[in-house]
């Protein structure tokens, strides 16, 4: 296994920048897994692809806004994304740049210069640890980010953010503050589409798992067994416990609206031999040959080439078979990524 093996082409224009309106009205992609048949649909057709007692899994993890803007006392632009909170309220922080940012730096916020950040710590991974100093203005750094700060789109987005991605860029079911980055296979569902789907006996679930830097990490090694995937934060509390293991007792599906749903809940049958109400920390890497033990569909949006998302929907599904699918979606027009259309995988 090679991380070539999972590259693809993709034309540029078909990197979606921006949301669609109506969230439900994206294109879908059914992928049948077992015969790699595929067939176009429309999102908010969704239940007609589902059967009663399937059980859709959600990641209710809530985006804040923790990129934000600083200068240094010279003058010099600095840009700050959040991604780990630490002990006594600092934050593990990647920095741009970091060159000379140094333990003992201060860094003033651009829209507010009386708030003042202080380097503690630079990791050998490159991030700094930062702290925030004293001031009457806010009270933590997580009282800055959610005042001040704006939304670390993914790279590939070529704009800057706008206030409008603090809503856009948010599924409608967020609940549970800590993401860096949105679960965005849930990005298309609204409420009245969930209620929809409940109506036809379609059951949910409620997970947290609070997506992190790894997000924006790519597989830079040739064999991706090698590659290290950053640590997330996650919660299974009773309900979703409960839900899931009824489900599957009753012998209906599990679908995970998301690859963080899958990874989660893959870790804890792993970890517990069934799904169990539990707070953890999961880094785990999926890759073809693995065996699901809970999952039984997923839904996703189309992933970037070479990343470990897309190594795990290859797992699910076979690869040829979803690089048929990313081809079908090249010829008709699918748009990609964060912003972009979905896929479900049964």
């Amino acid at each position: 296994m090679k991380t070539d093996d999972f590259d693809y082409f993709l034309p540029q224009e078909l990197i979606a920048q921006n949301p669609i309106e109506n969230r439900d009205h994206c294109k879908l992609l059914w992928l049948n897994r077992l015969d790699g048949n595929v067939t176009d649909c429309l999102f908010n057709k969704l239940g007609s692809l589902l059967k009663p007692g399937d059980c859709l899994v959600f990641n209710d993890t809530k985006v804040l806004p923790y990129r934000l803007f600083c200068k240094k006392l010279s003058g010099g632009a600095v840009e700050l994304l959040l991604t780990d909170e630490m002990e006594n309220g600092t934050f593990k922080t990647l920095v741009s740049p970091a060159k000379k940012i140094v333990p003992g730096t201060i860094l003033y916020l651009d829209s507010e210069p009386n708030i003042k950040f202080e380097i503690l710590k630079c990791f050998s991974d490159g991030a700094k640890q930062v702290a925030l100093c004293k001031n009457p203005v806010c009270f933590s750094i997580t009282d800055v980010a959610k005042k001040y700060g704006v939304m670390a789109l993914p790279h590939y987005i070529k704009r800057a953010a706008v206030y409008k991605d603090n809503e856009t860029y948010q599924t409608v079911y967020a609940k549970n503050e800590g993401a860096i980055a949105a679960p965005t296979a849930g990005l298309h569902f609204t409420d009245s589409l969930i209620k929809e789907l409940g109506d036809n006996g379609i059951k949910t679930a409620f997970i947290t798992l609070h997506v992190g830097i790894g997000t924006f990490r790519p597989v830079k090694v040739d064999d991706p067994r090698m590659h290290h995937m950053h640590s997330e934060r996650f919660v299974i509390g009773n309900d979703a416990a409960t839900t899931i293991q009824d489900t599957i007792n009753a012998g209906a599906r599990i679908i995970a609206v998301g690859t963080t749903v899958v990874r989660t809940l893959e870790h804890c049958v792993k970890t517990y031999g069934k799904v169990v109400a539990i707070a953890g920390e999961t880094d785990s890497l999926i890759l073809p040959g693995h065996t699901f033990g809970v999952v039984n569909g997923i839904i996703t949006n189309f992933h970037v080439p070479r990343s470990t998302l897309l190594m795990l929907v290859s797992a699910f599904a076979g690869r040829e078979n979803v690089l048929q699918a990313y081809s079908h979606a090249v010829e008709e027009k699918y748009r990609f990524f964060s912003y972009g259309d979905a896929m479900i995988i049964l």
